[in-house]
């Protein structure tokens, strides 16, 4: 992870039959974000069809990265989201600017934020 990127790491458990509705409509975030939001660098979901649990892994390459998700793809699905699925925790990672926290916070997220203390990474 470089210096300016966010990471963030966060669960949605869906409601008793809402499974496959969470996997589409984060199928529909996935496509949204890639086509317009440049500083989205990856995203990654992983599904427990036996509970209903979806794991997200977003990396941004800076807080504006951020702050565009929070304001555009993620302002833009959270309100279906929160009828069929129960939302967090969101773990964010890095450093992230206070006015976002204040948005994350005031979305309601169950949310840690954490900056960088110390890690490798054996591809460099």
């Amino acid at each position: 992870m470089k210096t300016d990127e966010i990471m963030v790491v966060y669960k949605w458990t869906a409601k008793a039959g809402k499974g496959e509705e969470l996997k589409k409509i984060y199928e529909d975030v996935e496509k949204q974000m890639k086509e317009t939001e440049p500083g989205a660098l990856k995203v990654d979901c992983f599904f427990d069809g036996a509970t209903g649990v979806l794991l997200v892994h977003d990396l941004f390459k800076d807080g504006d990265a951020l702050g565009q998700h929070l304001g555009t793809t993620a302002a833009g699905h959270f309100p279906s989201l929160l009828q069929i699925a129960e939302p967090g925790p969101f773990l964010f990672c890095g450093n992230v600017p206070e006015p976002l926290k204040q948005a994350a916070m005031g979305m309601g997220l169950n949310a840690t934020f954490a900056s960088r203390a110390f890690g490798y990474d054996r591809g460099k």
